[in-house]
């Protein structure tokens, strides 16, 4: 027999003790030791290498001729959060949200233009098709861009090989161009998995009508606890990016909102998109429950054709294996009303014969009913 598919399993993080004091960070036990790419580039240049911290991150960013991109895929040295908050004067209120990574969807806007702080959760099914809800934090300057991972997931590759050929506005619409464009990408990836999941909904609804199983019942559910999550991520995402369209501050170009209203408008497909699946989904479950409860019905009628049948041919051999003998054996003597037929002749065949005839009686009755279609 076929194994289930996995469910998708919902990630349990670690959160703070009740009463423990704002902005204060834990790095997490299980945290990966991070791998940071700085990308530098402007209008005519791109280049990006590897570096080991960001402890001299004022030197990094110091040319104003370019704009800069920190990628920081795990989150387990503590240090670089320091030197954040210490040469930055980042809040130890985000970098409570960037290690407490079960933030949702959202938008804070910091010291009067001076940074914004976003998170989006990117989301992705791994080779064992379990689907996987990571949270992307960033970090927007002027002219910098810092973006956090928890795990080594390339999620960023087309907006790197974007800013490689160097076409569109992608170097020319500043960070929060950059901002956009990778909010982009988690947001299309998202119709990646939509598309995905209503192919193996139609492919479960093929397998209701041709031949159905309990393993559909396993399998719907799985998608549709799938749309669930994917629904609570999408729901603040709109939000989020509705509140970068209101947004005043400076560090948000007019470019990069007019093309944020067009991922505002996937978000909008997107939640109509999953409510149609889970539409689906909860019809598929309602059809193979009721399919299974029809072929109970079935069941049922078939045993209840074939009791109705010998009901009454167990009545007679119930009658004529009493064994009340006619006569006593011994004395000879005639007992009245005692098994009359039990010395008549080809009596056996007889009975046989009007147990026959009661069984096709029924038989062709019932056929004549409909019943046996």
């Amino acid at each position: 027999m076929a194994k289930n598919k996995p469910r998708s399993r919902h990630k349990h993080y670690k959160v703070p003790e009740p009463g423990t004091s704002p902005g204060l960070y834990a790095i997490d036990e299980d945290a990966l030791k991070p791998v940071i790419i700085f990308h530098t580039y402007s209008e005519k240049t791109y280049k990006n290498e590897t570096i080991d911290s960001i402890d001299n991150i004022d030197d990094l960013t110091s040319n104003g001729d370019f704009f800069y991109w920190f990628d920081i895929k795990g989150l387990a040295d503590k240090n670089i959060f320091e030197t954040l908050y210490e040469k930055l004067n980042i809040s130890r209120l985000v970098l409570e949200d960037i290690t407490s990574s079960y933030q949702r969807p959202k938008l804070d806007e910091y010291d009067h233009d001076k940074y914004v702080f976003a998170v989006s959760r990117h989301l992705f099914l791994t080779p064992e098709k379990e689907l996987c809800n990571e949270q992307i934090s960033f970090i927007l300057t002027a002219k910098c861009l810092i973006t956090f991972q928890e795990n080594y997931e390339d999620c960023f590759n087309p907006v790197r090989k974007r800013l490689e050929v160097g076409k569109g506005n992608i170097r020319l619409g500043g960070s929060s161009y950059l901002m956009y464009a990778i909010m982009d990408v988690i947001i299309d990836n998202y119709f990646s998995l939509l598309n995905h999941w209503g192919e193996e909904l139609d492919a479960i609804e093929d397998r209701l009508f041709d031949n159905p199983d309990k393993r559909i019942m396993y399998d719907t559910q799985g998608i549709k606890r799938s749309l669930i999550t994917i629904r609570k991520v999408t729901w603040p995402e709109r939000d989020k990016l509705n509140d970068i369209l209101r947004s005043d501050s400076d560090l948000i170009s007019d470019l990069t909102k007019t093309y944020i209203k067009d991922a505002y408008d996937h978000c909008i497909q997107i939640i109509d998109f999953v409510e149609s699946l889970k539409e689906i989904a909860s019809a598929n479950i309602d059809m193979n429950l009721s399919i299974i409860s029809n072929r109970m019905n079935e069941i049922m009628k078939v045993l209840t054709i074939i009791s109705s049948i010998f009901i009454p041919l167990t009545f007679i051999a119930g009658i004529y294996g009493m064994n009340f003998s006619r006569e006593d054996p011994v004395t000879g003597k005639v007992m009245p009303q005692n098994m009359p037929e039990l010395y008549q002749p080809h009596g056996y065949e007889i009975v046989w014969a009007v147990m026959v005839i009661i069984a096709i009686a029924q038989i062709i009755y019932f056929w004549r009913r409909g019943w046996f279609k």
